[in-house]
C-alpha cells in the first residue's frame, strides 16, 4: 500500500502519483455544491426518463407515463391553425376574384397566403420582391405581356407560358437567325428599327430597311406600331421595359434566337384556393390592371 503523503504547502493529501521525483498530484475533492448539483441532475434525469419519451426501441421509443409527444403537439397546433383559417379559405373559395378585394379581412388573408405561396414557388425566378431579373418579368410594373387583370394573371398561373399544360399560353417567336429565316444584315436592320421605336436608333439609313422587314416578319405579333398585342403575347417594343435587355446587342440576340422562356403551370400543383391567393397577391403588387 502506498504511503499517505500530505502536501506541506496546501495541507492536502496527494494521490500518490509522482513525476520527476518530486512533482505530486493533489487529491483535492470537488466542491460540495457541485456534487449536490450532480446528484440532483442524476435524480432528475431518471425522473425524466420515466415521465417523458426518452429511450429508442426497435419499434419506436418509450412513451413515458404521461404519454407526451412533441410531434403530436405540433400536429395539433397545425390542425388548430388550419381550423381557424377554415372560414377564410372557404370564403376565398366561394368569392369571385373581383370581389375578394371588397372584403378587407378576406383580402388581407388572401394577400398573406399569396405572399407565402409566392415565396415558396415563384420567388426563385421573380425574386423575393417580385422585381424580376433578365429573362424573368417584373411583376411590380404595369407592363404585362399577357394582361394584368385578375383573370389574366389567374390564367397565366393556371396554364403557364410555353409549359406542358394543354391550354398553356404560347407565343413562339421564330429563331430568325438560328433557323436562317433572316440574314444577319436583316436582323441588324430590324434591331435598328426597334431601337427607333423608342428614339434610340443611331443608324438612320438602317431604319427604313428594318421597318420593311418588321412589317413582314414581326408586325403580326408586335403590331404595326410595335406596341404589342396581348392576345398574341407580343411585347410592347416602344417603351423602356425589356425582358431580356434593351441594348442593341440584346435585341439582336432576341431576334436571332427567339428566346422562348418557360413558366410552369400551377394547375394541379397548387390547390385552387392557393392559386386564387397568388393571383390576388401578384395583382396587388402595384402593376395589376383594375
Amino acid at each position: 500500500m502506498a504511503e499517505k503523503h500530505v502536501d506541506e504547502v496546501s495541507g492536502i493529501e496527494t494521490t500518490g502519483h509522482v513525476w520527476d521525483g518530486d512533482l505530486r498530484e493533489l487529491n483535492k475533492p470537488l466542491p460540495k455544491w457541485w456534487l449536490y448539483v450532480f446528484y440532483v441532475s442524476i435524480i432528475w434525469s431518471i425522473g425524466y426518463w420515466i415521465v417523458y419519451p426518452a429511450w429508442p426501441t426497435l419499434n419506436g421509443y418509450t412513451k413515458g407515463i404521461w404519454g407526451y409527444s412533441q410531434r403530436q403537439t405540433v400536429t395539433d397546433e397545425i390542425a388548430a391553425a388550419k381550423a381557424r383559417q377554415t372560414k377564410f379559405v372557404e370564403g376565398i373559395k366561394a368569392t369571385p376574384l373581383a370581389d375578394i378585394q371588397k372584403k378587407p379581412d378576406l383580402f388581407a388573408f388572401a394577400r398573406a397566403g399569396g405572399a407565402a405561396a409566392f415565396g415558396d414557388n415563384c420567388a426563385p425566378c421573380h425574386g423575393r420582391g417580385a422585381a424580376g431579373t433578365v429573362g424573368y418579368p417584373n411583376l411590380n410594373d404595369d407592363d404585362w405581356i399577357w394582361g394584368g387583370r385578375l383573370a389574366d394573371i389567374e390564367k397565366t398561373l393556371l396554364h403557364g407560358i410555353r409549359s406542358t399544360h394543354a391550354s398553356t399560353r404560347i407565343s413562339d417567336m421564330p429563331k430568325f437567325g438560328v433557323d436562317k429565316l433572316l440574314k444577319d444584315s436583316e436582323i441588324s436592320d430590324v434591331a435598328e428599327y426597334v431601337l427607333s421605336l423608342s428614339r434610340r436608333s443611331t443608324d438612320a439609313a438602317a431604319v427604313p430597311r428594318g421597318e420593311k422587314v418588321f412589317a413582314q416578319q414581326c408586325a403580326s405579333c408586335h403590331g404595326k406600331d410595335g406596341k404589342g398585342m396581348q392576345q398574341q403575347g407580343g411585347p410592347n417594343l416602344t417603351d423602356g421595359i425589356w425582358l431580356y435587355g434593351g441594348r442593341r446587342a440584346d435585341i439582336v440576340e432576341s431576334i436571332r434566337t427567339g428566346r422562348g422562356g418557360v413558366m410552369p403551370h400551377w394547375e394541379g400543383r397548387l390547390d385552387p384556393v392557393t392559386i386564387k391567393m397568388l393571383t390576388v397577391y401578384v395583382h396587388s403588387l402595384g402593376g395589376g390592371v383594375k
